[in-house]
């Protein structure tokens, strides 16, 4: 049996925190609340969480900072705000402060568990990816030094390419949702941003264009999907 995964919930809204706590042990999770910042920091110091739930106006220390100071001693640990604001510029300073989610009040608990989820998925990927060298039919991508290799051929990927690749090599033969790869490399899913991932994709097709066992595909309203035979 696998072991829960440990929530860090800070909400000083006492009924929703109650709330939250309890649906969140019903999906599985041990979600341990606390009410203020301060209480929320000497409980992230003592023991191990996979994720952190912070409501941004808080007593004793609100979720910014009591985020900042986590990230000082933790910058691998998921952070997720919940707030009434929904100004750009407290939106902006959450993830400045490195948050990898920004939900705003009022909101539904299923929303709020699959982001959670969906973040936890990214980090373990990012985990899973790290030092990793893929094949993909012919090519050799090493990940880490951002180059793609098909015989005597070498191509120096760009950061953003070699992150969007990066995904699909470990979405091979599966879907990637567009708004998980958004989300994962440029933070935002807006309309932009989604135009410059389409141009990356092409740049990557191009760049895969000499083994024609390999394509990059379109699945409708849903993502694409890195086409390549499975290793053997």
């Amino acid at each position: 049996m696998e072991d829960k995964l440990n929530i860090l919930l800070c909400e000083d809204d006492e009924n929703l925190g109650m709330l939250l706590r309890e649906y969140l042990q019903a999906k599985g999770y041990n979600a341990e609340l606390f009410p203020d910042g301060d209480a929320g920091y000497k409980a992230f110091i003592k023991n191990k969480y996979d994720i952190c739930v912070f409501d941004v106006m808080m007593p004793k220390k609100d979720g910014f900072t009591l985020a900042k100071e986590i990230r000082a001693i933790n910058s691998d640990v998921p952070i997720m705000f919940l707030t009434a604001k929904n100004l750009k510029d407290d939106i902006f300073e959450g993830f400045k402060i490195g948050a990898d989610d920004y939900i705003t009040k009022p909101f539904s608990m299923e929303e709020l568990t699959l982001r959670m989820e969906a973040i936890l998925r990214r980090v373990q990927g990012k985990k899973n990816r790290e030092v990793a060298v893929y094949n993909i039919g012919k090519f050799t991508f090493d990940a880490k030094k951002q180059i793609l290799s098909i015989g005597e051929k070498s191509t120096k990927l760009t950061t953003k390419e070699s992150e969007l690749l990066n995904l699909l090599c470990a979405h091979q033969n599966e879907i990637l949702q567009r708004d998980f790869a958004l989300k994962s490399i440029w933070i935002d899913d807006n309309y932009f941003n989604a135009r410059s991932m389409d141009v990356y994709i092409t740049k990557l097709r191009k760049h895969l264009k000499d083994d024609d066992s390999v394509e990059i595909i379109n699945i409708h309203g849903k993502g694409y999907k890195l086409i390549a035979p499975e290793a053997e």
